[in-house]
């Protein structure tokens, strides 16, 4: 077992029966008292993000974690299927797994799984930023540029965004998965 000289940013750790991402640690010498460690650790199921203290020297238990990348292939019912880029094997993957982001995901898109030592999926990652056509949105006036004004486009997925009044019907935008906002227009 593992203590907490073992800690450094990005280790996964078992804390309260969850599996816990290392985001920041602090080693603390008061003093007067003992040693400490102050960490930022952020659940890897849900995103939360909590404060804790460790005294030093104190039990960690490390888990083995595994990053592969897969390509999403289509929709089956409540899952997405996808497939192994190295072996071409297709598995089916919940989609509370990949939370709000999977509105933005697009055939034959790569995601990246984080996969434990007993092969069982903790989290699904999705590219940042992801390009998709502007299926349907009202017209843009010319001189509407002025403002911050927005207006509600659906893209290719079926998720509908806001984005400025220029965008037209046929564009390519660049949308920020984590918020679901327009970033910018793409060049073809």
């Amino acid at each position: 077992m593992a203590d907490t000289s073992d800690l450094r940013n990005g280790l996964i750790i078992k804390f309260k029966n969850d599996l816990y991402s290392v985001i920041e640690f602090q080693h603390v010498k008061p003093g007067k008292g003992g040693a400490f460690v102050r960490t930022k650790l952020k659940n890897l199921k849900n995103g939360r993000v909590l404060d804790n203290t460790f005294r030093s020297g104190e039990g960690i238990e490390p888990v083995r974690v595994e990053r592969r990348k897969y390509q999403y292939l289509y929709r089956d019912s409540d899952s997405f299927v996808l497939m192994d880029n190295e072996t071409y094997e297709q598995i089916n993957v919940q989609i509370e797994l990949f939370g709000e982001s999977a509105k933005f995901l697009k055939e034959s898109e790569e995601v990246e799984l984080l996969v434990d030592d007993t092969e069982q999926i903790i989290s699904v990652d999705i590219p940042v930023f992801v390009n998709l056509k502007v299926i349907s949105t009202e017209p843009g006036f010319r001189g509407d540029t002025a403002t911050n004004v927005m207006k509600a486009a659906t893209l290719e997925t079926g998720c509908v965004v806001n984005v400025p009044l220029f965008v037209n019907e046929g564009e390519l935008l660049k949308i920020d998965t984590r918020t679901g906002e327009y970033v910018e227009r793409v060049k073809n």
